[in-house]
């Protein structure tokens, strides 16, 4: 069973020439009221009681799932998809979907609104061997659950709420506002599920400066002094140092920015160090570290490691 277009959208096409429908229309919504509830939340309804009505005859009938991402800015007014766009855009899309779920999706482009710049998407179907019994598809797919986690936290981006609770897709979303913010554009996401549920969001301009400010790093610095054996070496100078003889034990790469302080100490593999190093995380902007680095300073006094906090 498949979504189609939006109820709305047939609607509207099919009286798109009729001179009485704006007065029919008028009329209608004087007799209805008015209608407090959000498009989503209309569209989910229509979308479930055409799934509850074809269940009345096939009881385990599900509606095809369904992404839309329409595309809006200064370019689009011609209502032409740039190639470019594409090639920037829907591999973030998926990436950043594959993130919020945990695992790898597919997605596949299934056409284009006529005149408009929205893209109809869905994601790829798993084939079965033949000999191979077919489960009952799951309530809640993997996709669905991504694109319900994705679409929330654009929200965020665009509420201005909290977000660190997402951290583990900022860089799959930032991806996403990078190419958006190459092409000037706004992007517009909706999931129609199989069970009739439908989410939107959208990341404009102004969720696409939050994700920016997110990337914004601030440095954390520290001195910590690093005992152990040296297990690795080069000339360029970096060495890695194991703290331990377990297999599991901590090892640091320690960086010289003075390739000949480590040459002159003619050190070699196996040998027990005592270093005095800066140790240097970079923060993000919700207090996230993105990268670490461990800089020789000097010669420590002989002691166990200091523990560093995770």
């Amino acid at each position: 069973m498949t979504t189609g277009d939006s109820w709305r959208e047939r609607r509207r096409a099919l009286l798109a020439n009729d001179p009485n429908a704006t007065r029919s229309t008028q009329r209608l919504l004087r007799e209805m009221g008015t209608e407090d509830r959000e498009d989503d939340e209309v569209e989910a309804d229509h979308r479930s009681g055409r799934l509850a009505a074809a269940r009345e005859y096939e009881p385990h009938a599900r509606l095809d799932e369904e992404l839309r991402l329409r595309l809006t800015g200064p370019n689009t007014e011609a209502g032409a998809l740039r190639f470019q766009w594409g090639d920037a855009l829907l591999d973030p899309v998926e990436k950043a979907v594959s993130a919020a779920a945990g695992t790898a999706v597919q997605l596949e482009l299934t056409g284009l609104s006529a005149g408009s710049t929205v893209i109809h998407a869905r994601p790829v179907a798993v084939a079965h061997p033949s000999d191979d019994p077919v489960l009952e598809a799951p309530l809640t797919s993997a996709t669905s659950t991504g694109m319900q986690i994705f679409t929330r936290l654009l929200e965020a981006l665009e509420t201005g709420e909290d977000v660190r609770e997402w951290s583990r897709l900022f860089d799959s979303v930032d991806a996403v506002a990078r190419a958006l913010d190459r092409y000037a554009l706004d992007l517009g996401v909706t999931w129609y599920d199989a069970e009739g549920g439908v989410r939107s969001a959208q990341l404009t301009e102004r969720g696409r400066h939050r994700a920016a400010r997110l990337r914004d790093t601030r440095p954390r610095d520290q001195e910590i002094t690093i005992s152990g054996r040296i297990t690795e070496l080069r000339e360029s100078g970096w060495v890695k140092v194991k703290t331990g003889t377990a297999k599991n034990a901590p090892a640091y790469d320690v960086r010289f920015e003075e390739p000949g302080t480590l040459l002159r100490m003619r050190l070699g593999l196996g040998d027990n160090v005592h270093f005095r190093v800066r140790f240097r995380q970079l923060l993000d902007a919700v207090g996230i570290a993105r990268t670490t680095e461990y800089t020789y300073l000097g010669p420590a006094a002989e002691q166990a490691p200091l523990p560093l906090d995770s």
